[in-house]
Order: C-alpha cells, then structure tokens, then sequence
C-alpha cells in the first residue's frame, strides 16, 4: 500500500481541484445565474470534495501533526488555485503569487521541522 503521506497528498490534491471548482467556477460560468443556483451547483461539487478530504484528513492524521496537516492543505491549495486562475478563470500570473509561494514554503520548513 502506498505511503500514508503520499496518499494524504494525492487525495488532498484531488479534494482542493474539487473545492476550488465548487468555490470559484460559478464566477465564471454562473454569473448571469441567481446565487442560489450557483450554492446549490457548488454544494454539490462539495460533495466531491467532502468525499475525497475526510479520508485525506484521517490517514495524514495518523502519520501528521494537525499543524502539519493545515499547512500541507494550505500549499496544495494554493498548487491548484494558480493553475486554476491562470487557465480555467483567464487570469494573469502575478509576482505576488511567487511571494505567497514562499512565505507558504517557509510556513512548511516551520511546521515540519523537528
């Protein structure tokens, strides 16, 4: 079976593509929609998302501290929301992306450290 840490990843990678859909796709494709067919659009990609988070969460608790978990979530997040911006909302990369980046990689050297 594989590395708990390699799952939690793979299974946090999936669960932020389905979160970032859910939270941010109706900007685009929603937006002449009423806001309660977007909730009710987004609820259901959450779903998604819920079914592929739990899990993650439980298997990298077993091997993680939650400090550890939050920040590992929190740069996968951010891994997914940049693509995401650039291709699917259209967005231009921005200098300030790379400075989130790496106060992110710093969060990640602190929490992680022994």
């Amino acid at each position: 079976m594989t590395n708990p840490v390699v799952r939690t990843i793979l299974l946090l990678t999936l669960s932020n593509v389905f979160m970032t859909f859910a939270w941010y796709a109706h900007l685009k494709e929603l937006n002449q929609k009423p806001w309660i067919v977007a909730a009710l659009l987004s609820w259901g990609i959450a779903l998604f998302e819920y079914l592929l988070q739990v899990p993650a969460n439980r298997i990298g608790y077993t091997v993680m501290s939650l400090p550890q978990l939050k920040i590992l979530q929190e740069v996968i997040t951010l891994t997914v929301f940049v693509p995401f911006v650039m291709l699917y909302m259209r967005q231009p990369l921005k200098l300030d992306y790379l400075w989130a980046a790496l106060c992110m990689l710093g969060a990640v050297y602190f929490v992680f450290r022994k």
